[in-house]
């Protein structure tokens, strides 16, 4: 048996999804830009899935546009909200706990002098506070992007809250909600008037990998980064059918499974399970951030005076997959930017690993987890070149 605790880096596409994509490259492979009768039918279809998102968002089609994933759509809303006229840097206020698409997009614009980049202040509970947003917040702002729940400790942000301060002074405020799209509930009607931008990614709720979307409010002007007349002009380059096809039907399941509040609890309680277990059987391991409203699926676990890396391949070698962070740093021998901005020390730090459920995590999977993670620290923890001098 594999232990598959790595959910947040990405899902195992369903069933359903896989013969919606197989289905799609046979028969809906024409160019939904044609005008022929094939390719009308693949823009029915696109457009079919358009409406699913929407209603999964709450949402109307015509604010979705449709993006290789959530890195695209975080950089569209970001670079996109910054008007060319303006001769000095227009100021981005954000988290040291983004998304490395959000903060490398943000360092690039840095660099050329396109932006100045305004920092919120983190607390040890991983997580930011309204009144700091309000006090950094200024006329100068032309964006504020605080991402929803954050993919490494799942410690869910007050986006709403700040979202709403935003909306008072008129900044426009994206959020990152790869993370939560797909499993809790997301308001972006009207009567909810937090939000201007929403960025999310098929593959974190069984969807195919490749698609994703941005959910631009309605009268909210976003400057195209690729030309091209495809998404009513706001991303050019032709629509990935099949994968918008799988997403649709993801979604669709997604939105049902939502509405079975009693699943979410059952994960939550298994994720709570395993965080108790594991403290227990492992001496000085803890829970990062145990104290904050966290996504249910996920828990950080500090080993500290171990090297996450080495860690990692012993239980992969038992069949246990887990991370050691953002599964798109996985190659860098650096701390977690997270993690430090919480404060935690370095070598705390180098020893933490994340690991993240799915609505398809079993009991089973977990008692393979707790019988084998213990013994790997244990055995980790007699060598003496895997504690970081």
């Amino acid at each position: 048996m594999t232990a598959y605790l790595d959910n947040n880096a990405t899902t195992r596409p369903l069933p359903e999804v896989i013969d919606a994509v197989r289905a799609a490259l046979s028969d809906h492979w024409h160019n939904p830009s044609s005008v022929h009768r094939p390719g009308q039918a693949a823009r029915h279809a696109v457009e079919l899935a358009r409406a699913d998102l929407a209603r999964l968002l709450n949402a109307k089609p015509a604010e979705i546009v449709f993006t290789s994933g959530a890195s695209e759509s975080v950089a569209l809303a970001i670079r996109g909200s910054l008007r060319p006229a303006h001769a000095t840097p227009r100021t981005i206020v954000t988290t040291p706990i983004e998304h490395e698409c959000a903060r490398e997009t943000i360092s690039d614009l840095e660099r050329r002098g396109v932006a100045r980049c305004v920092t919120l202040p983190i607390g040890p509970d991983g997580a930011v506070k309204p009144e700091d947003a309000a006090r950094l917040i200024s006329p100068e702002t032309a964006l504020v992007s605080v991402m929803w729940a954050n993919n490494e400790t799942g410690v869910i942000q007050p986006v709403q809250a700040i979202g709403r301060l935003c909306r008072d002074r008129g900044i426009p405020f994206h959020t990152d909600a790869a993370q939560v799209a797909g499993r809790l509930p997301i308001d972006l009607s009207d009567a909810n008037d937090w939000c201007d931008l929403l960025s999310l990614s098929a593959h974190k709720f069984h969807g195919p990998k490749g698609v994703g979307a941005l959910w631009i409010r309605r009268g909210v002007a976003i400057i195209p980064q690729t030309p091209g007349t495809q998404e009513k002009s706001r991303r050019g380059g032709t629509e990935n059918v099949p994968g918008i096809l799988g997403m649709g039907v993801a979604v669709t399941i997604a939105h049902e499974w939502i509405e079975n509040a009693n699943d979410a609890a059952r994960i939550a309680a298994l994720r709570d399970r395993f965080e108790n277990e594991l403290t227990r059987l492992v001496p000085g391991a803890r829970i990062n951030a145990h104290h904050s409203p966290r996504l249910f699926n996920t828990t950080s676990i500090a080993f500290p005076g171990l090297e996450a890396e080495a860690l990692l391949l012993l239980l992969s070698e038992r069949a246990v997959c887990a991370s050691a962070g953002a599964a798109c740093s996985s190659g860098s021998l650096d701390p977690s930017p997270v993690l430090l901005a919480m404060g935690l020390e370095e070598p705390v730090a180098h020893g933490t690993l994340r690991f993240s459920l799915s609505r398809h995590t079993t009991e089973a999977e977990i008692e393979h987890a707790l019988g084998v993670i213990p013994l790997c620290v244990t055995r980790l923890r007699g060598s003496a070149t895997s504690v970081r001098a």
